[in-house]
Order: structure tokens, then sequence, then C-alpha cells
């Protein structure tokens, strides 16, 4: 199992989901894919387009105005 990071804090939608759907590609069985970012919609979103796809969000922190998602293929 790996862990894959996404990096997108600064950046606004779409980019943070087409960065995710990157790396779910990427990403085999079991692997875990670390999203890290701090635009508000996202938030929201990546964890919907996730479990549309049929993944699962294992965990969802936030501090401050930076959250962290994480999901499992």
């Amino acid at each position: 199992m790996a862990i894959l990071r996404v990096d997108v804090v600064g950046e606004t939608c779409p980019v943070p989901l087409i960065e995710v759907r990157k790396a779910i590609r990427k990403a085999q069985p079991g692997d875990v894919i670390e999203i890290t970012g701090t635009h508000p919609s996202s938030k929201k979103e990546i964890p919907m387009a996730v479990e549309a796809s049929g993944l699962k969000v294992i965990d969802l922190k936030e501090e401050g105005n930076q959250w962290t998602i994480q999901i499992q293929k």
C-alpha cells in the first residue's frame, strides 16, 4: 500500500478535483490518496465525487482554513 499525496493548497476549482482524479488513476487498489487544500468548495466536492466513483473517504480533517481528505482506492 502506498500513500499518494496531492497538494492543492491555494488552488481553486476545478484544479483540486482534476488533480484528485489524476491521482486516482495512478493509484493501485488499496492505496491511500491524501489531498491537502484550502478551497472551501473543493472540500465538499471531492468527497462527493469520490463516493460517486465507488471509492471511500477514510478521513477528513480541518485545521484553520486548510483541510486534508484521505481516500482509499
